[in-house]
C-alpha cells in the first residue's frame, strides 16, 4: 500500500517539497506518493480534513499556513508551541493531528554542515518573524553565547527576545541599535525577496563570520553580497529546505535520509 504525503501552501506550484520526498522515498524504499495541493487563503482546515479523510498520512506547510496549522493541531510538540508555527503535520492511530516544526532543525543542520560558528557564537538573527520564531530555540540548544533579535519595529523584537529569555542571553532590538561583532548573521526578513536589505551597520562582522539567508537562488542574494564585501563567508538557505525535508520525512517514516547528494543536484537546476 502506497501511503499519501502533501505540501500545502498559496501559492504552491513553485514548491520543491515533491521533488524532495520522492527522492527520500526511492532512496530509503519508502511506499509512498507526497503531492503539492493549493489550499483555499481563508479555508485550509477544509483542504486538510479532505486530505486526510481521503488517506493523507501527513503533511508539509508552507506560507501562509504554518500559524493555521498550529492552531488546528490537536497536540503539539515543545518546540512547536514554542515556534508558534508548524510545518509538519501527522495523523495519529487515533486520527487526531499533531503538529511539529523542523524548520530550525533544518537551519542548525545546514549550518553545521558548512562549519557555522554556534558552540559559544555571538548571533544575530534579522526579523522577528515566524521564520525567526522557529528556528531561535535550535539556535540556544546548538550552545550559542548569545542571540540578539533586530527588526524594524523594536517592540516586536522586544516581545520575541522576552519569550526565550530564560534560556540564555537573548535580547531584542532595532536595526539601527545592532553593534557588532558577530560571528553568525542569519537573515530571516522577506526583504530578499524583494531584492532589499534592511538597514545594517558594516563592521557586523568578526573575523571568519559567515552571513546566512534563508532564501536561496541561483545568484547570491542582496544581502549575501552585502556580506560578502564586508569579508564574511556566505551561505544560502537552499540547505535549509533540504533539511527540514529530511526532518520531517525521519518523522514520517521514521528513517533518515541522506541530504548531500540532493544539495548537489538541486544546486544544479537553480
Amino acid at each position: 500500500m502506497t501511503d499519501r504525503y502533501a505540501v500545502f501552501g498559496n501559492p504552491i506550484g513553485h514548491s520543491r517539497s515533491p521533488r524532495l520526498h520522492a527522492a527520500f522515498a526511492e532512496q530509503t524504499g519508502q511506499a509512498m506518493r507526497y503531492e503539492a495541493i493549493e489550499a483555499p487563503v481563508a479555508d485550509f482546515a477544509t483542504a486538510w480534513q479532505r486530505f486526510v479523510a481521503d488517506g493523507g498520512r501527513g503533511a508539509n506547510v508552507t506560507v501562509p499556513f504554518k500559524e493555521t496549522a498550529f492552531a488546528l493541531a490537536d497536540t503539539l510538540t515543545p518546540r512547536a508551541r514554542l515556534a508558534g508555527a508548524v510545518n509538519t503535520l501527522s495523523v495519529t492511530p487515533e486520527g487526531g493531528t499533531h503538529g511539529d516544526t523542523t524548520d530550525g532543525v533544518g537551519l542548525v543542520r545546514d549550518l553545521e554542515a558548512h562549519a557555522a560558528p554556534l558552540d559559544g557564537a555571538r548571533v544575530l538573527l534579522l526579523g522577528a518573524g515566524g521564520a525567526s520564531r522557529g528556528v531561535i530555540e535550535p539556535l540556544l540548544d546548538a550552545g550559542v553565547a548569545s542571540l540578539t533579535i533586530a527588526n524594524r519595529t523594536v517592540a516586536k523584537a522586544e516581545a520575541l527576545a522576552q519569550l526565550f529569555a530564560e534560556r540564555g542571553e537573548v535580547e531584542g532590538c532595532g536595526f539601527e541599535a545592532v553593534t557588532g561583532p558577530f560571528d553568525l548573521v542569519v537573515n530571516a526578513t522577506s526583504a530578499s525577496l524583494a531584492g532589499d536589505l534592511p538597514p545594517l551597520p558594516e563592521g557586523l562582522f568578526g573575523v571568519g563570520g559567515l552571513a546566512y539567508d534563508m532564501m536561496y537562488a541561483a545568484e547570491p542574494t542582496v544581502f549575501l553580497r552585502w556580506a560578502g564585501a564586508q569579508g564574511a563567508r556566505t551561505v544560502d538557505g537552499l540547505g535549509m529546505l533540504i533539511e527540514q525535508a529530511a526532518a520531517s520525512f525521519a518523522l514520517w517514516r521514521g528513517v533518515e535520509p541522506e541530504t548531500a547528494p540532493l544539495y548537489a543536484a538541486l544546486r544544479q537546476t537553480l
